[in-house]
């Protein structure tokens, strides 16, 4: 398994997209729980849910395609093991002229640049997606 979990899922998506698979299954963790329910909100996927097999639990993306195409055009991951990036909330990127969204690991949790924004937070810059 990849050291990068979050990585690790990222492409995952990325490549079940391309070969154009119904859903994307990987293993577990809270952080790629919080990033899938964030790409649920803003409506790129249709679901992210919770199943376990035996003593293991997984996690189950739904893909969003739109008339054919992959409905994520792009997802890229930032802040990476050895080089973490952190941003002030004055300086949140704003992703693809506001086409895209950036996805902040924050003190409140895993936030959208827009929602950290708000709230008047910054944190690790995860990935943006557009």
């Amino acid at each position: 398994m990849s050291l990068d979990q979050v990585a690790d899922m990222l492409t995952r998506i990325r490549n079940g997209q391309m070969a154009g698979k119904s859903d994307v299954i990987l293993p577990f963790s809270k952080i790629k729980l919080a990033i899938a329910q964030i790409l649920k909100r803003k409506g790129c996927v249709q679901s992210a849910s919770i199943y376990s097999e035996g003593n293991k639990t997984f996690l189950k993306i739904n893909l969003k395609y739109e008339s054919g195409k992959p409905f994520i055009r792009g997802i890229k991951k930032i802040s990476h093991q050895g080089q973490r990036i952190y941003v002030g909330k004055e300086a949140i990127p704003v992703v693809k002229n506001g086409f895209g969204f950036a996805v902040i690991s924050t003190s409140q949790g895993v936030l959208t640049g827009e929602e950290a924004s708000a709230r008047g937070l910054g944190g690790e810059l995860v990935c943006e997606v557009w």
